[in-house]
């Protein structure tokens, strides 16, 4: 089946945006083992991202202009996203990661149902591949037996998944940042999140450096801030603005399925038949959605 090269590079965008952001454990365990606070961390994370991208961006002699309209939307999605984060981080407190996980990947569910909300119908291939994989993560991420459950994890992790719906909904919607570059869309989205976490953490007290001792430490600041933060964003508004919000967070499930895979590789945990079993269902709807895309 012919596709089209803009929704050919969408569809790239969309699964390199889910395979980048599911390194966060390769980065974000090493710290957390040191004792970088979760808001040092994503203080960094989100600053160095930016420092990055503004250099990559003067190096290119590329516009930093978004336009008076378009700056107030540029906040808000890097609220959104600072917000996904800090929602998400907070639930681990909770409730299992497992059922954080699942929960979180609601999100392709919210932003169907937002864009229903909008008038803008997705495909019944769509639907499927939503409740496909939406499945699968459960196979992938069910907490244990006996696992304690509090009403507050999951307020908060399903608040992160509304955030997230919220950004892909805007970044492909919204007419005032349109014609905003997705390098410049990303950057006031990574400053406005730095500034957030910072003025959360002068609140908390303590070194903005806490816990950052040694040269790893800073090897997986910066790993942290290039691979699941600064291309993640940037492939994830690419993808949004060219295939769409909703298959943009289907193709999402590259992420639980990364960091699985990480985990088995790099942490030495097992593969049961169950995740298995989530792993092919999970292609398998991707696949779907690709060749079946329905009509536009």
């Amino acid at each position: 089946m012919n596709i089209d090269r803009k929704r050919l590079i969408g569809y790239i965008a969309g699964i390199l945006a889910g395979i980048s952001y599911g390194t966060n454990p390769l980065f974000g365990k090493a710290l957390m083992e040191s004792g970088v606070p979760i808001m040092v961390m994503l203080f960094f994370r989100y600053g160095l991202a930016a420092v990055l991208l503004a250099v990559w961006m003067l190096f290119r002699k590329e516009s930093f202009k978004a336009g008076r309209r378009g700056i107030g939307h540029l906040i808000v999605l890097g609220l959104l996203f600072a917000g996904s984060s800090i929602t998400l981080f907070s639930s681990y407190e909770y409730i299992p990661s497992g059922l954080a996980t699942t929960l979180v990947y609601l999100y392709p569910v919210f932003v169907a149902l937002i864009m229903v909300f909008l008038r803008i119908y997705p495909s019944w291939q769509t639907w499927v591949s939503i409740l496909a994989t939406f499945g699968g993560i459960l196979l992938l991420s069910a907490p244990s037996d006996g696992a304690r459950i509090r009403i507050p994890g999951v307020l908060l992790a399903i608040g992160a998944a509304l955030c997230y719906s919220f950004y892909l909904v805007i970044v492909n919607r919204s007419k005032r940042i349109s014609k905003v570059s997705e390098h410049t869309l990303t950057l006031y989205s990574l400053v406005t999140g730095a500034a957030l976490f910072a003025i959360i953490h002068a609140f908390q007290g303590g070194s903005i450096i806490e816990g950052i001792d040694t040269a790893a430490d800073w090897g997986n600041l910066i790993g942290l801030a290039i691979v699941p933060t600064m291309i993640s964003m940037l492939t994830l508004a690419m993808s949004s603005r060219y295939i769409g919000p909703t298959k943009t967070a289907v193709l999402g499930v590259f992420e639980p399925l990364t960091a699985i895979l990480i985990g088995i590789l790099m942490f030495g945990e097992t593969m049961t038949a169950k995740m298995t079993i989530g792993v092919v269902i999970c292609v398998a709807a991707v696949v779907f959605m690709i060749l079946k895309p329905g009509k536009k």
